[in-house]
């Protein structure tokens, strides 16, 4: 049995358990959580708590995240919004709040139930029951584009591409603070933040190598709304290295401030766009996901 244990430090206080552990464990959902509260799964200070429990200074959070259990994932009618498709490959433009692939608390309405349906089973195998045709994946409340591969053929050929860096992805973000200068690079490697487990760092000792180039698309008066390219494709990397100059993306309630000025739900990241060798023609193609309504809406607010 896995288990997260963390202490909660100033700041972090005064919300409600199931609510804190849904943010800090993005992957569980929070009806899952409330559950496994409910079933005496989540300690405070060695004592079960309520899901209502208001957190502390210095509290103690023990959580035994039950052994996952590998199910057979049903294919579920969700719609879906395609950017292209054919034999081989399915890109898509995921909403926010859904999650990529099935795991505790997230065994339908995720992507790969929707995919399921789309593709009536045709997906490849490569990365199991859980993750068919899943090469890459994006944050449950980041929003745009994503590959999906129909066949071990074209999952092997995306696969080799994402590794060696040769994809092209560009993300969209808006960041607290104004940027002085026009595009720049963060070259610093990504790892597990040393004294908070919940949360990636730059970490230069265990680390692995992470490359973002990023480019200021427009100035406000306390947010810049900027481009972001990936050379290396880290967990969280874009949120933590822009966190790491100073300029955390707004709505990131891990990486930046707990409450901001407006209704958020998550970071305003989106994955704009996706290019890469198709792995059938040998073309290359490069798709675009159309900024979501909210991100859209915040941009003319600001």
């Amino acid at each position: 049995m896995e288990q997260f244990s963390y202490q909660i430090g100033v700041g972090e206080d005064e919300e409600r358990l199931d609510k804190w552990i849904s943010g800090a464990l993005a992957d569980l959902s929070r009806s899952y959580i409330q559950k496994c509260i409910k079933d005496g799964q989540v300690f405070v200070n060695g004592r079960p708590q309520k899901a209502s429990y208001r957190l502390k200074v210095d509290d103690e959070i023990l959580f035994q995240i039950p052994e996952a259990v590998e199910p057979s994932v049903c294919a579920e009618d969700i719609p879906l919004s395609v950017l292209y498709e054919d034999d081989d490959i399915l890109i898509v433009d995921k909403p926010k709040g859904m999650v990529v692939h099935p795991a505790p608390g997230h065994y339908s309405g995720t992507l790969v139930n929707a995919v399921l349906y789309h593709c009536k089973g045709q997906l490849s195998g490569i990365n199991g029951v859980l993750r068919p045709g899943i090469v890459h994946r994006i944050d449950r409340d980041t929003t745009g584009s994503l590959v999906i591969c129909k066949n071990d053929r074209a999952h092997k050929e995306i696969a080799g591409q994402l590794k060696d860096h040769s994809l092209t992805r560009s993300y969209r973000a808006i960041v607290h603070g104004v940027l002085s200068e026009d595009e720049g690079t963060v070259d610093a490697p990504i790892g597990r933040d040393e004294k908070d487990r919940i949360r990636m760092a730059v970490n230069e000792k265990h680390g692995k190598p992470a490359v973002t180039h990023y480019k200021v698309l427009q100035r406000f008066r306390e947010y810049t709304y900027i481009e972001c390219r990936l050379e290396t494709g880290r967990t969280h990397q874009i949120r933590v290295h822009m966190t790491s100059i100073g300029h955390p993306l707004l709505g990131d309630e891990i990486y930046g401030p707990r409450k901001t000025a407006f209704h958020l739900e998550g970071q305003t990241l989106h994955a704009y766009c996706l290019g890469f060798i198709h792995p059938a023609n040998g073309e290359y193609i490069e798709v675009k996901a159309p900024l979501p309504a909210y991100f859209m809406h915040l941009l003319e607010v600001l």
